[in-house]
């Protein structure tokens, strides 16, 4: 009923749906320069209603979705739900991919979750676009695999023999859909022809093209007694972690990329006047999967409101270690405290049948580092 999604929909607001244009460029923009997204308080006039009638509904307060993107929504009954938990895992794994780096992908309640970044033009932001255009194309390819959208289900397109012990069925991730819709929504708003808008369209599409290129291969057996005299097999989408981690590479990879015009000298590209070329004419062109940026980064060592950053004053950090999480590099040379705390944990735990957990609480002194 409407109450159960809305609560659904409440549960997910504050973390998520408001990032479908803050994190991706997704939303108009007001004459104040803010980004707005989809969330979920009624109001009259602002009604999105899917085959069964139940009315999603966005913000007054907020500037509604361009055309395309209400559109969109319309045709894909459920299709919101997945986009706010596709975000709301793209910000986890982008926290988790730089923990222990100086830019550690902070965000905030407020419209602009990412803050000034996404208006750069930086290796960061580069991630930002191509990890939440991956965590949408990735949500809906599983979405429409569960049956959670009306308008797709499994991809059937791999049937019939496949091997000599094994055959092509079940269900497989539709990321072919994913793909498709990501393509739409999060692009139908980057206006323009300029380098920023050629980039933000190159990165989005890197993160689709992830998700989609790690697919893997998954089986089940059949025969007697477990015998696996047949295998099904389907494709199924990677963990997200396993996107997280490759983007994370191509981050660090990164190609600083120029505006080029029909002035190339490129023969593959004489026909285009709009596209990308490596700065370094020695380098070659960035694939599809790589990600591309025309800015160089903003000093994260410390506060800076011009630039959004906030430093790593306070940061935790390993004073033991060489890399990038230990105390000399991530403090930026400014030095670090140190002090001691009593943690309490769970230890000793003990299963009981059937059917609890018992377990003891043990308390360690542990030293804590934290830059200046």
């Amino acid at each position: 009923d409407i109450m159960r999604v809305l609560a659904l929909l409440l549960a997910v607001k504050a973390a998520c749906v408001l990032l479908v244009s803050s994190l991706t460029g997704t939303g108009a923009v007001n004459n104040s320069g803010r980004w707005w997204g989809i969330v979920n308080v009624a109001s009259s006039g602002n009604h999105l209603t899917n085959s069964k009638n139940v009315q999603l509904v966005l913000d007054p307060s907020l500037a509604l979705l361009n055309r395309r993107q209400r559109k969109l929504i319309r045709q894909n009954p459920g299709i919101l739900h997945a986009i706010a938990a596709g975000l709301h895992t793209a910000i986890k794994e982008c926290k988790w991919q730089f923990r222990n780096r100086r830019w550690n992908c902070p965000t905030t309640h407020s419209p602009n979750v990412f803050g000034k970044i996404v208006n750069r033009g930086c290796r960061e932001t580069a991630f930002v676009f191509a990890i939440t255009s991956a965590g949408i194309t990735h949500a809906v390819a599983r979405s429409c695999s569960k049956g959670a959208i009306e308008s797709c289900t499994c991809d059937y397109r791999r049937r019939g023999p496949g091997g000599p012990d094994w055959h092509w069925g079940g269900c497989s991730d539709n990321v072919e859909f994913g793909r498709m819709f990501g393509r739409e929504f999060v692009d139908s708003s980057e206006k323009g022809r300029d380098l920023r808008y050629l980039t933000n369209l190159h990165n989005n599409e890197a993160g689709r093209t992830t998700v989609a290129s790690e697919m893997q291969q998954e089986c089940k057996c059949h025969g007697m007694s477990g015998s696996c005299t047949v295998r099904t097999c389907w494709m199924r989408l990677p963990s997200f972690r396993m996107v997280g981690d490759f983007l994370k590479d191509r981050f660090d990879g990164a190609s600083r990329v120029v505006y080029a015009n029909k002035g190339s000298n490129r023969a593959s590209h004489r026909a285009d006047p709009r596209h990308l070329e490596p700065e370094n004419a020695a380098h070659k062109l960035p694939s599809v999967r790589d990600l591309v940026y025309f800015e160089k980064s903003p000093n994260f060592c410390s506060y800076n409101g011009k630039t959004g950053t906030h430093g790593t004053s306070g940061r935790t950090c390993n004073s033991s270690s060489p890399a990038l999480d230990g105390c000399e590099l991530l403090c930026c040379g400014r030095g670090y405290k140190t002090r001691t705390e009593q943690v309490t944990e769970r230890c000793h735990c003990t299963f009981h049948w059937c059917c609890h957990v018992s377990c003891l609480n043990c308390t360690s002194t542990q030293t804590v580092h934290q830059c200046l």
